[in-house]
């Protein structure tokens, strides 16, 4: 063993007990202490680095940092008769993780080495080494801490229950006990305020409900509620309380049911619980894998045939990044692995956008992780796939949704992935994302005077509706008669007729909208809504679309722009201080539908007026936001709040001028994440500050400069991904991807990745064309 004098003057700080400790692999690729050599875990920062000859990121890391002392951690899987006593895991029965015991599953060797030495081994008990290193091995690593935040959602009783005030004393009866509104006689939820049932929302697996449970709420105020069926002896039970849109517990259920002639002692729970539903559909729906007669797919290995172990309801990330990552624009981008930039980096690898979406495109790209496991029968069972743990943290850092671990919605994702990348691209001239954006035009007429208003926003993807008709009715499942992909694009561009406050008649009356593509993006990403509402609740439509695997060919639908013979309508006048405004046709079409004028008018300003369908698709994603029903913030000149400088900053980081950044900040309250949205809607037009100064669009904005939104480019196309959504509701289910490699569909299943015979085109989610 080497004498080495930084052992001594090196200084060491034990971990605290949540300090981020990067053990479980490399910070810039997915190396980990399972591999020949290692991990080196930093002793002074405890970022972990590989140290493969033709990587050693753990050496990049020290050239970097300068930390020398590092922790090198090895370790080898027991075989299982050695192993103490480890006993199968139980099975799941509630949303948590518990920290699992490796030390029953593995044998692990340990040193300490000096990088300014040359890599030499050193004396590991020397000074506050022993605690440090001890510190390291035991704590939790730092994807196992974002696993645990994300995953333990403990209920717990809130002011709501605690303070509960119960204005009747009833006996409810079990028997024949049914919602007070309608008929259903399960999912019945008791009002523990007066003894109301009434029927809950739809649930995980189609389970029955009309939501009159949450009418009753918003009718009386009522805000605590008892699922029947869920009561256990001990005094557990599904307590929701809509006052704060939460699952709760209540310490006191057995004083709060007695009051309604129900003795906790002789209750026996005789329904899954909300937790043990989505659970138990998560587990269970998978694609099938097997052939007719049988055989299992193909499995494949290598460059590009690399899957992703699913964390725990991961895979709406995962078949998002399998189709993503197939197209050029993002393999070029963060594949090979830029050097230069995890040289010059300033944050930590674990932190930065482009070394985790760098390191992502390694996992899948390189074929180094995709290799076949080989069970102790010496059967290929597979790959293990890589782990993408340390992404998700970061892309879903201080998202409400994207942050925990629950079920997600596959498309939402999309659009916040290249929402986070585009932001983080903004100036560096290599944006991804630009391979989705075109230009969408949309024409109003006025069905009197005739005259027309022209407008165009840009985008990245488009929602169109699956147009649904029943074929036959066998017991629960409809089933549907099958439709073209051009009648469903026929959706986009046909005529659509709305009451019209016409600004040159200068009364009411009707107009015709239309959409059509001003641009063609080089790759479409097209969002099939499959969903329809029965009694207020969102049901997946299972309509069987057919898609040519042959050349699409989309340019009956460009537009054309204001025609000579074509009169323009004079604009709108709108006073200076107003606030936001809405698109009033709109706003009346989804008050119709029964939502109420806050969340309506919230989702026509968070899709910037572009209609009610595409208000509608919003209101669905975010009805549980639990800011939904808060006044929108509006702002004048006179009252406008002081904009934050830190803020202003941060959005001229993103290219965006300091005018048009507190314009942005003021309109939305100074909120950043909308006023990053308000910007990008308003690229294309001059913005006044508050003294009527005109500024600028943002660079590029205009449809002339930028190369990708060329008009002359066709809008001809060939599927080259679809995603798929296995499962009967939009709230749970399972996700895969099929991506088109030659002449053969490869299926992406977390982490199985086989050749699809019959891969089901017509049942997808989501559709990626390529242009030709």
């Amino acid at each position: 063993m080497a004498a080495c004098p930084h052992i001594s003057t090196v200084r060491l700080s034990v971990p605290s007990y949540n300090a981020q400790i990067y053990k479980d692999e490399c910070t810039f690729c997915y190396d980990s202490p399972d591999n020949e050599g290692g991990l080196d875990v930093c002793l002074s920062c405890f970022n972990g680095g590989c140290t493969d000859p033709d990587r050693y990121h753990a050496i990049q890391h020290y050239t970097k940092a300068g930390h020398p002392l590092a922790l090198n951690i090895r370790r080898v899987r027991l075989p299982k008769d050695t192993r103490n006593g480890a006993e199968p895991p139980q099975k799941i029965t509630k949303i948590a993780i518990v920290p699992e015991n490796d030390t029953d599953l593995y044998e692990y060797f340990t040193h300490v080495k000096c990088y300014e030495c040359g890599g030499v081994e050193v004396d590991k008990t020397f000074g506050d080494i022993p605690k440090v290193v001890d510190a390291i091995m035991t704590s939790l690593s730092a994807s196992r801490q974002s696993e645990i935040k994300a995953w333990e959602e403990e209920i717990v009783p809130c002011d709501h229950i605690r303070n509960l005030q119960q204005d009747a004393e009833k006996v409810v009866a079990a028997e024949n006990a049914h919602c007070s509104d309608c008929d259903l006689n399960e999912n019945l939820w008791l009002c523990l305020v007066c003894g109301n049932l009434g029927c809950g929302r739809q649930q995980y697996g189609g389970t029955g409900g009309n939501g009159h449970g949450l009418a009753h709420f918003e009718a009386t105020g009522h805000g605590v509620a008892c699922k029947l069926g869920t009561i256990t002896p001990e005094g557990f039970a599904d307590i929701y309380c809509y006052h704060c849109n939460e699952e709760r517990s209540d310490d006191q259920l057995g004083v709060h049911l007695a009051r309604f002639g129900i003795k906790v002692e002789s209750q026996q729970k005789t329904i899954k619980s909300l937790a043990e539903l989505s659970l138990e559909q998560n587990q269970n729906f998978n694609f099938n894998m097997f052939t007719e007669d049988g055989k299992a797919f193909e499995p494949l290995f290598g460059p590009g045939f690399t899957g992703f172990r699913n964390l725990g309801n991961s895979c709406y990330m995962a078949s998002v990044l399998q189709s993503v990552f197939d197209l050029p624009a993002f393999a070029t981008r963060y594949f090979p692995v830029d050097l230069g930039h995890l040289q010059s980096c300033s944050k930590e690898p674990g932190n930065c956008l482009q070394c985790q979406l760098a390191k992502v495109a390694d996992g899948l790209l390189s074929g180094r992780y995709s290799t076949p496991t080989v069970s102790d029968s010496g059967d290929v069972q597979g790959q293990d796939g890589i782990a993408p743990g340390m992404f998700k943290a970061l892309i879903g850092r201080g998202h409400p949704e994207f942050s925990t671990m629950r079920q997600q919605d596959a498309f939402e994702f999309f659009q916040h992935l290249t929402k986070v990348i585009g932001q983080n691209e903004r100036t560096t001239g290599s944006d991804p994302t630009k391979t989705f954006e075109f230009i969408n035009e949309q024409r109003l007429q006025c069905n009197k005077c005739k005259k027309v208003r022209y407008s165009r926003n840009k985008t990245t993807d488009l929602t169109i509706p699956v147009p649904a008709t029943k074929k036959t009715n066998t017991g629960e499942d409809d089933e549907y008669e099958s439709v073209t992909f051009e009648r469903c694009l026929d959706t986009y561009a046909a005529e659509e007729i709305l009451p019209y406050n016409c600004p040159s008649c200068q009364k009411n009356v009707t107009a015709t909208k239309t959409n059509r593509f001003a641009t063609f993006p080089e790759v479409l990403v097209i969002n099939m809504r499959r969903f329809e509402y029965q009694n207020w609740v969102p049901r997946k439509l299972a309509v069987p679309v057919i898609v040519s695997e042959g050349p699409i060919d989309l340019e009956k639908y460009r537009a054309h722009g204001q025609q000579p013979n074509e009169e323009s309508l004079p604009e709108d006048v709108v006073a200076a201080d107003s606030g936001p405004t809405f698109d009033q046709a709109a706003l009346e079409q989804l008050q119709m539908m029964g939502f109420s004028v806050i969340r309506c008018q919230k989702a026509l300003l968070a899709t910037n007026n572009q209609g009610a369908e595409v208000a509608m698709d919003w209101l669905i994603q975010h009805m549980e936001d639990p800011d939904i029903d808060e006044p929108i913030a509006t702002n004048t000149n006179a009252s406008s709040p002081s904009v934050n400088p830190e803020q202003i900053a941060q959005l001229a980081d993103m290219g965006f001028t300091d005018k048009q950044a507190k314009k942005a900040l003021k309109e939305t309250g100074g909120d950043m994440e909308r006023a990053v949205e308000w910007l990008f809607s308003h690229m294309d037009t001059p913005i006044d500050d508050d003294e009527g100064e005109s500024v600028a669009p943002a660079p590029a904005a205009a449809e002339g400069q930028a190369p990708h939104l060329n008009a002359e480019k066709k809008g001809r196309y060939q599927l080259a991904s679809f995603i798929s959504h296995k499962g009967p509701s939009i709230h749970c289910g399972h996700y895969v991807s099929h991506i088109r490699r030659g002449d053969r569909w490869i299926l992406f299943n977390d982490n199985k990745v086989v050749v699809d015979p019959k891969a089901p085109i017509g049942d997808a989610y989501m559709y990626i064309f390529k242009r030709e």
